[in-house]
């Protein structure tokens, strides 16, 4: 296969690369919390990556941000996709949320992304928010309401619905949409690796007052160990660096078209590890919120 040609694969599996990396993110969370508080764990977490991260710069000579602006800009996308997507899910999995519920709240991001820019270009050539897109909203938030309405009258103490672990939730869905449309509109490219960098030093200064708070005690062990590995080396500089380089290429609808399959790959993952429960109407539920959010995303013929 020709050079081209293997790029030309690369570009087209790298979306389903990124997603099938993010949907184990929401496994580690649950393989972590019995053993860590969050925001500890998650500080570490940060300052690991950084650690590696910084050998890899200044032995390939990256080149940094050349303003504070778009550092700045950085910084900013930073606190809203690690610091406060990251924060919320994994607090919201502590409060009890399964694996599987919140993954399918934060698989939102899509319709809210779509709601959002078809919204920005009103008023241009550009068509708005159409029908089909308006039904699909409605489908996926009926399918929401099947899985969690479930969880709420029939949840297990780790797999159950709280206002607590909901507002976590939410607020990990409103920072990484709200962090992937202010990426796409303020940070120039630079190399991922420099840019990743930045992003995360500023998680970490948010991250790690509040970490100091927490009075749990982190107890080491095989399972804290391999989550915080898969966590640094898979999911921050492997999930997230591809996050940042799909959005900077413009395949960023390409990440939300397929963000819908998420959820339903951490069902399948929280019930074979952790034996979260499937039923029919949790099925239903997330097939219809699939379908929901593909009829929002797809684009017109």
């Amino acid at each position: 296969m020709s050079g081209g040609a293997e790029s030309d694969v690369w570009v087209r599996a790298t979306p389903v690369v990124f997603v099938l990396i993010w949907s184990t993110g929401f496994i580690v969370a649950r393989f972590g919390m019995p053993h860590a508080p969050p925001l500890s764990f998650l500080s570490l977490r940060y300052a690991l990556s950084i650690a590696c991260f910084l050998p890899w710069i200044l032995w390939a000579k990256v080149a940094w941000p050349q303003s504070r602006q778009q550092c700045l800009h950085l910084s900013v996308t930073g606190l809203l996709m690690h610091a406060g997507y990251l924060g919320g899910v994994w607090l919201a999995v502590k409060a009890g949320m399964g694996s599987g519920l919140s993954s399918l709240v934060v698989g939102f991001q899509p319709v809210l992304t779509a709601i959002w820019l078809a919204y920005s270009l009103r008023g241009s050539d550009q068509p708005g928010v159409s029908r089909r897109q308006w039904l699909g909203l409605l489908l996926g938030f009926v399918g929401l309401l099947m899985v969690v309405w479930r969880k709420l009258t029939l949840g297990t103490p780790l797999d159950h619905v709280t206002p607590a672990n909901m507002e976590f939730v939410l607020g990990a869905l409103l920072s990484i949409t709200v962090g992937t449309l202010y990426q796409k509109r303020f940070v120039k490219p630079c190399d991922v690796r420099s840019a990743n960098t930045v992003q995360l030093v500023a998680a970490l200064v948010l991250t790690l007052p509040l970490a100091w708070m927490e009075t749990e005690t982190m107890r080491w062990n095989s399972e804290l160990v391999g989550a915080m590995a898969w966590s640094v080396l898979g999911l921050t500089l492997g999930g997230s660096s591809l996050l940042y380089m799909l959005i900077q290429r413009g395949a960023a609808a390409s990440v939300t078209s397929l963000m819908y399959l998420v959820p339903p790959t951490t069902a399948m993952m929280a019930w074979f590890l952790f034996g979260e429960s499937i039923t029919a109407m949790t099925l239903a539920g997330t097939a219809l919120t699939a379908l929901g959010v593909s009829l929002v995303v797809r684009s017109p013929r």
